[in-house]
């Protein structure tokens, strides 16, 4: 299983929709419980969010590799979540 890292801002509505997904798809698919999300909100932490290269939150990357950017559907999320399983 590898780790998710996902850039987010508090006040972003597509990085709350991306959190809701999340939730859901854990609830819906035990297989994604143990998923480790790292969470780094980027305007607390720019010094992290420095060394990466993306423009839009949430962003996600799965081992390093950036995997997605900016809004988020929940197919898109599970997805993503699958990547992590593999």
């Amino acid at each position: 299983m590898k780790k998710i890292t996902m850039f987010y801002q508090e006040r972003c509505p597509f990085c709350r929709r991306a959190f809701q997904y999340i939730e859901e798809l854990k609830n819906e698919n035990p297989a994604f419980k143990n998923i480790e999300i790292e969470t780094i909100e980027e305007t607390q932490h720019p010094d992290i969010a420095d060394q990466y290269d993306y423009y839009y939150v949430p962003t996600f990357y799965i081992d390093g590799k950036k995997i997605h950017e900016a809004g988020i559907f929940k197919k898109e999320m599970e997805e993503l979540l699958k990547k992590a399983l593999e």
